[in-house]
C-alpha cells in the first residue's frame, strides 16, 4: 500500500515538542512501512531538518506551518491553508490518513478530488466538522465516546465508523522503579485550565492534613506555553501559588515538559499513582498519558468522562471520581488517600492496569489498521 500521513500544521514529526498525536501515528507510520508498505508524511517544516527525508523507511515531506494559537478561528484557517497544501502534494494513489479538520472534506466534496481513500482520525470530540464527512471512506474514532458524538453529528457515517484505540509502546514502558522516599502522584499533560489540576491541588491539602497518610508528594510535568498547548506561564504561576496557599510546600512541583520518549518513559515509571482531573468533557478522546502510566505500573484516577470507559473498569484497575461541582475535591481527596494508605490495594490495581494496558501497544494496533486499510482500498469509492 501507499500510505500518506497527514499531521498538524503546529508540530513536528518526528516529535521534538511532544504531541500525542504525533507520537502515535509516527510510531505506527514506522511500523507500516516496517510491514512493506511505502509510506509518507506530510509534517511541517522545522528549524535544521531538511524539508525531505527517510528516517525508518518513512519518507518525510515537510511543508511551512505554523504554531498554535489561542484563537479556534484563526487555527481553523491555519488548518484550511495547511490541507490545501497537503493536497496539492499528494499522489493520487496514495491512501490518506488525515489529522487534520479540512483536508478529508477538500479530498471528498463533489467532484471528488483524490481517487484513493481517504481516512481522518478523531482524537477528540469533534466539533461538528463531521457533517463535512459523509464522503470520507473512513472515520477513525479513539474511543467510544468520540464514535458516538460522531454519530450524533452525522449519522449516516455509521457504515464507514470504526474505533481505533490510541496506542503506546508497551515494552518501553516496563521496568518500574520503586525507589525510596514519598510516594509520587503524577500528571503528565498540558498545564491548561481545562485540565483539572486545581483539583488535584485542593485534593493534596485535604490529604495534608490527615496525619495517618504515609508521605507522598505531587508532580505535575506538561508544558505551559501557550504555543504548546498549556494554558501559559502566568497560569503556572497560578497553579504554583495555590499551592503554596494550601500549604503544601515541598509535598508539590511543577517540572517541565519531557519531549524524549525514553525520559517520559523513566518518569512514568517511578509513579504510584497518575491523577488526570479533566474538565474538558467537550474535548478529551481518550488521552494517551493515562494509558502510558498504566503501563508503567501507576494506578490512574481519573475524571469519569465517558471515554475512560473505554479503558479501565472502576476498582479493577483504576478509579474513576465525579469532578463536577464543590464535592469533586473531596472525591478526589478520598480516592487518592484510600490508595495511599492501602498499599496491597494499590499494588493489585497496578498490576491489573499495566495488563490493561497491554492491548493498547503499537504492535497490535498496527496490525488492526494495516487489515483495514487494506480492506477500504477493496471498498469502491462514492
Amino acid at each position: 500500500m501507499k500510505i500518506a500521513l497527514s499531521f498538524g500544521f503546529f508540530l513536528p514529526v518526528p516529535p521534538a515538542r511532544g504531541g500525542a498525536t504525533e507520537k502515535i501515528w509516527h510510531a505506527l507510520g514506522r511500523r507500516l512501512a516496517a510491514r512493506g508498505h511505502e509510506v509518507v508524511a506530510f509534517t511541517r517544516t522545522w528549524p535544521g531538518w531538511p524539508d525531505q527525508e527517510t528516517l525508518e523507511g518513512v519518507r518525510f515531506h515537510r511543508l511551512p506551518g505554523r504554531d498554535h494559537t489561542p484563537r479556534l478561528v484563526l487555527n481553523l484557517l491555519l488548518d484550511l491553508r495547511w490541507s490545501l497544501r497537503v493536497r496539492r502534494a499528494l499522489a493520487p494513489d496514495q491512501l490518506v490518513i488525515s489529522h487534520n479538520i479540512s483536508l478529508p472534506w477538500l479530498l471528498t466534496r463533489v467532484p471528488r478530488r483524490h481517487p484513493s481513500p481517504v481516512s481522518v482520525v478523531i482524537g477528540r470530540m469533534p466539533k461538528g466538522q463531521v457533517r463535512t464527512y459523509g464522503r470520507v471512506d473512513r472515520i477513525y474514532a479513539t474511543s467510544e465516546a468520540v464514535a458516538t458524538r460522531a454519530l450524533e453529528e452525522n449519522p449516516a457515517v455509521r457504515p464507514r465508523l470504526r474505533t481505533l484505540r490510541n496506542s503506546i509502546d508497551w515494552h518501553a514502558l516496563q521496568g518500574r522503579v520503586d525507589a525510596a522516599g514519598p510516594l509520587r502522584i503524577g500528571y503528565v499533560g498540558r498545564l491548561h485550565p481545562e485540565k483539572g489540576l486545581d483539583l488535584l491541588i485542593d485534593a493534596g491539602a485535604r490529604l495534608a492534613a490527615r496525619p495517618d497518610l504515609p508521605p507522598w508528594k505531587i508532580t505535575l510535568v506538561g508544558p505551559v506555553r501557550i504555543t504548546d498547548g498549556g494554558g501559559g506561564e502566568a497560569f503556572a504561576a497560578e497553579l504554583a501559588d495555590r499551592a503554596r496557599a494550601a500549604g503544601l510546600g515541598d509535598r508539590f512541583e511543577i517540572l517541565p515538559p519531557l519531549w524524549s520518549a525514553p525520559e517520559l518513559a523513566a518518569l512514568y515509571r517511578t509513579l504510584d499513582v497518575f491523577v488526570y482531573p479533566t474538565r474538558a468533557a467537550q474535548g478529551e478522546g481518550l488521552s494517551v498519558a493515562p494509558i502510558e502510566a498504566m503501563a508503567a505500573g501507576a494506578v490512574p484516577v481519573l475524571s469519569d468522562l465517558p471515554c475512560y470507559a473505554d479503558l479501565l473498569t472502576p476498582g479493577s484497575d483504576g478509579l474513576l471520581f465525579d469532578y463536577r461541582g464543590e464535592p469533586a475535591v473531596e472525591r478526589l481527596a478520598s480516592a487518592l488517600a484510600g490508595l495511599l494508605a492501602d498499599p496491597a490495594h494499590r499494588a493489585g490495581l497496578a498490576s491489573a492496569a499495566r495488563e490493561t494496558a497491554r492491548r493498547f501497544d503499537y504492535d497490535a494496533v498496527a496490525a488492526e489498521l494495516e487489515t483495514d486499510l487494506a480492506g477500504l482500498l477493496q471498498t469502491p469509492r462514492s
